[in-house]
């Protein structure tokens, strides 16, 4: 692929520290310093390095050598983070299993890795030969903690993360330290300071987990485990918030959005928020999130993007004035050490394209599928900052003088009678109805083959509906006939997936099974 035609964006060089130097710099200068806050009790740096090193003693005797794979199949919690150093201080590449995927996945993973031993409780699920490895209880600190990680090679894979694949079984990524030590140091010194207490909110086996951990431990933070039964009750999770200081998070834009559906502004008052970072798909500024925000003056909101396949690519922060932001924000410009490139649809509009991205962010491409990386991670003719490999995102965006704007995706653009619709759009203009909490529209495919938008909405607390004929009716005033759903399903909430974002496809499951509901409640006519 030549790349003179391209549209290109430099983050600038970078030279980033090894994670895991910076991790025992922290454990060395501030060894009493809290890291981490599960349920009723915490650790220290150095108890955390000490059970750490800990466990990496228990992997070396198990045969675990450096680049070996060590899948963890845990909770989230300290020992899932203790679990995580420890693997990563032995040099083998650390493997995240959710234990509450279903056992076929689980085992699926596990077959696929071929890891040299999994770390796991006496409760596992899955059949494995090879050594089971329990963290036990975390140690006492010695008298001298002498914690010697392997030495730092940028090529030395870190972590494999599993991400949806479409034969309907996951696909492993496997990500070097060049990676994860440029996001890390990133995040640590992006923030408005690098110790900030951090919630732990995503699920291990989602890449924002790294950000959350690394980029607080590396830190010099405090790292806060939310209880995992808040995180579909906002309520209580603002409540939890306040009460463990937490000054920064990072969720989806669907959780972002109950929250701030749930805040009051005597609840804002009791936050210690200074950064919410929101990634994962597109943000909508609503007008719940524009109040929320308001009302914590000293918080900022972060837009992020990326791929499993290519940790942080780009970062964009929002203005400090909530009522002056756009509804869907851009998703920034790069970070230190990763180019954009800019594949455009037509040489007519060389600023829209697919994205490629180059640089620190690549990994290595998918575990055991060489046409899939072949595929995806392309040759290039040496860029603008002289990178030959690029990582085709399937995202079409774009370049404006803010940065770039996601659009779309590519392989599954959304046309109406020929015309691109832009779904985000849709869900951001339903937001602005006072009954609507959540919305989301899907494409729906007939079985002639013509394509129709449906949305599904969640209602405020209080609403007892139907909202359907004023939401459609407001569409029409303010969107191109094209792009007013047919219809406007209520649900009791948004359907996610494992990681948190809106699940579109299982939502047009249930617009389809309310639909045949409706045709036999009048029975069976159309």
């Amino acid at each position: 692929m030549t790349t003179q035609e391209l549209k290109s964006l430099w983050g600038g060089p970078a030279t980033p520290d090894c994670f895991l130097t910076a991790f025992v710099r922290r454990v060395t200068d501030h060894p009493d310093r809290t890291a981490v806050v599960d349920a009723d009790r915490s650790y220290t740096y150095a108890e955390l390095a000490a059970w750490a090193q800990a466990v990496s003693a228990d992997l070396a005797a198990a045969g675990v050598g450096v680049g070996d794979r060590v899948a963890v199949s845990r909770p989230r919690g300290a020992g899932a983070v203790a679990a995580l150093f420890g693997v990563m201080l032995r040099g083998a590449t650390y493997v995240p299993l959710d234990p509450e995927y279903p056992v076929e996945r689980l085992q699926f993973m596990i077959d696929d890795c071929a890891p040299r031993a999994v770390i796991t409780t006496e409760h596992t699920r899955v059949r494995y030969d090879g050594p089971l490895v329990d963290i036990g209880t975390p140690p006492g600190v010695p008298a001298s903690l002498d914690l010697r990680p392997v030495d730092c090679d940028p090529e030395l894979p870190a972590y494999v993360i599993y991400t949806s694949g479409s034969t309907g079984w996951p696909k492993g990524v496997a990500l070097s330290h060049r990676c994860i030590d440029a996001m890390a140091e990133w995040q640590a010194s992006h923030s408005p300071r690098p110790d900030l207490c951090t919630a732990q909110f995503a699920p291990l086996n989602f890449d924002v987990s790294f950000q959350e951990i690394l980029g607080t431990l590396c830190g010099g933070g405090t790292l806060a485990v939310m209880p995992e039964e808040l995180r579909r009750e906002p309520g209580r999770l603002l409540r939890w918030l306040a009460e463990h200081r937490v000054e920064r998070l990072f969720l989806p834009f669907v959780a972002l959005q109950m929250l701030a559906v749930t805040a009051r502004p005597d609840t804002l008052a009791q936050l210690h928020l200074v950064e919410v970072n929101t990634a994962g798909e597109q943000v909508v500024c609503s007008e719940d999130i524009r109040a929320m925000f308001a009302g914590m003056p000293g918080c900022r909101l972060v837009n992020h993007y990326g791929q499993s396949e290519s940790a942080m690519v780009t970062s964009h922060i929002l203005g400090p004035d909530p009522y002056a932001w756009p509804h869907l924000p851009p998703i920034g410009v790069p970070l230190p050490g990763c180019e954009l490139l800019i594949d455009p649809e037509s040489p007519e509009t060389p600023h829209i394209g697919e994205l490629l991205v180059t640089g620190h962010p690549l990994s290595e491409g998918y575990l055991g599928r060489p046409e899939l990386t072949a595929e995806r991670y392309v040759a290039i003719a040496p860029s603008p900052a002289g990178h030959t490999r690029a990582f085709r995102t399937g995202d079409l965006v774009e370049l404006t003088d803010d940065g770039v704007r996601f659009l779309s995706r590519v392989d599954s653009q959304i046309k109406i009678r020929g015309i691109r619709v832009d779904l985000l759009e849709v869900d951001a203009q339903l937001l602005t109805d006072p009954d609507i909490a959540a919305a989301a529209t899907a494409m729906v495919a007939t079985k002639s083959g013509h394509a129709s938008l449906r949305a599904a909405v969640v209602l405020r607390e209080g609403c007892t509906g139907p909202v359907e004929a004023a939401a459609l009716e407001r569409l029409r005033k303010v969107l191109p006939e094209v792009s007013v759903p047919v219809s406007v399903t209520e649900l009791p909430e948004l359907p996610r997936t494992p990681s948190g974002k809106i699940d579109r496809e299982a939502i047009v499951t249930l617009i389809n099974e309310d639909r045949s509901r409706r045709r036999r409640e009048r029975g069976g006519r159309a």
